[in-house]
């Protein structure tokens, strides 16, 4: 019987041996990443445990980007011990305004196919994107992985999920990871892989993928894994990865379960009623006024969601009561974003542009807090009562450009219906 693309990664990793699902096994760890709203736990245990040599630090990023700025002391000095612990291991380090830590991961070249990768965030599932196995862990394993470099694994059940067709112009893959949702339900594909394949997938730039790959999050998925091709060794290569090891799929693998779904016929999607499952299509949503529009997160803060918000806003006005805020996955992304004159063009539309950082996805800088009763769209991955400091406004949940449509409207729009840029020319080369 042939192996999953998981089962051959994590085999590859624990000794070069068969595995299969539910296996238990002990891996070596490629990379890893320790954000700043876990970071406290993790150098805690470090000290606790007495390590006086973290081998596997060098290959360990600390990413200052949830506290981002700092709000209060309290994170302003988890920040200082970042640095200095950074500094004495000789650990990589993402200061504020950096980015995000799944943007700046791969933008930095630190990943590449084949590999293992643990982060302390759920979204580590993004570097499926690249034909990594990404996956969320707790800080006091970072610990272990920055002494030993290893960390123990289940090994998931994965589930295939074949996309047919393609996504028409002004329908993206943060509309198909939401008709995801609706299909399966939050955490239906819990401590599960998901390995995306299939010609719409394939037609995907790699910003589009990374955002599928991101989701799987929400679906409570270990991991989620993408085939490697050209356009994904192109941008590895650009960024200065290692040689790439692409992993596929044997033919004769087991899966969980096999999904096919035809995405031609797909339309705008968004979530709403504080659950992201509950998700319907946008042009079943008619007046649904907004107050608040948000760009940016993890999930669709890179450069073609920017551009997507640009194809619709470009020369126009938001609409009068409308407060808009976009935040850049990365200063990567946010330096490429004014060289194309997207930042000119939001900025002249009405929206505030920030530096790149989580703070805004989970309220954390406190820079988006509605009032009572009012209704906040978003491209962030998370619609729960509450999220943005207010349990009594309301969340919905779409892509850039529904984001970008509905803040140019007032309320909840198809971006499909609005005059705006070329779709077909939004993703460029990498």
């Amino acid at each position: 019987m042939g192996s999953t693309i998981a089962e051959k990664i994590l085999g590859a990793h624990a000794g070069s041996r068969p595995v299969r699902a539910g296996d238990v096994v002990v891996a070596a760890v490629d990379f890893a990443m320790l954000h700043d709203a876990r970071a406290a736990n993790a150098l805690k245990m470090v000290e606790k445990l007495g390590a006086a040599r973290l081998p596997f630090a060098p290959r360990t990023a600390l990413v200052l980007d949830h506290y981002s700025p700092p709000p209060n002391p309290e994170a302003a000095n988890i920040h200082r011990a970042m640095r200095a612990f950074a500094d004495d291991h000789g650990a990589v380090l993402y200061d504020v305004g950096d980015g995000i830590c799944h943007q700046v991961l791969p933008e930095g070249g630190h990943l590449t196919c084949g590999d293992l990768v643990v982060g302390t965030d759920t979204h580590s599932t993004t570097y499926g994107a690249f034909n990594a196995l990404g996956t969320g862990v707790e800080g006091t394993d970072l610990s272990a992985v920055m002494m030993t470099g290893k960390l123990w694994f289940r090994v998931p059940e994965t589930i295939r999920v074949e996309l047919k067709g393609r996504l028409q112009p002004g329908v993206w893959a943060k509309d198909l990871t939401l008709r995801m949702l609706g299909r399966l339900g939050a955490e239906g594909a819990n401590y599960r892989a998901i390995e995306y394949q299939g010609p719409a997938v394939a037609a995907m730039e790699i910003d589009d993928r990374m955002t599928l790959a991101n989701h799987a999050a929400e679906l409570g998925a270990k991991a989620a894994l993408l085939e490697a091709d050209e356009k994904t060794f192109a941008w590895l290569e650009a960024r200065g990865a290692r040689e790439p090891s692409p992993v596929r799929a044997d033919p004769d693998a087991s899966y969980r379960e096999r999904i096919e779904m035809d995405v031609t016929e797909l339309v705008p999607q968004v979530a709403r009623n504080h659950q992201i499952d509950d998700v319907v299509g946008v042009p079943e949503v008619k007046n649904q006024r907004i107050d608040y529009a948000l760009i940016g997160t993890c999930t669709n803060g890179r450069l073609d969601d920017l551009r997507q918000a640009v194809a619709v806003l470009k020369g126009k006005r938001i609409a009068k009561g409308v407060r808009m805020i976009v935040t850049p996955a990365s200063r990567q992304v946010w330096l490429a974003a004014a060289r194309e004159g997207l930042i000119e063009a939001l900025t002249a539309a009405g929206a505030s542009v920030e530096a790149a950082g989580c703070g805004t996805c989970v309220n954390i800088t406190g820079h988006l807090i509605p009032g009572d009763g009012d209704v906040v769209i978003s491209s962030a991955n998370r619609n729960f009562k509450g999220r943005l400091g207010n349990p009594r406004s309301e969340i919905w949940i779409g892509s850039a450009a529904t984001v970008a449509a509905s803040a140019l409207t007032g309320h909840i729009t198809d971006p499909r219906t609005v005059e705006g840029g070329d779709w077909r020319r939004i993703s460029k080369a990498a």
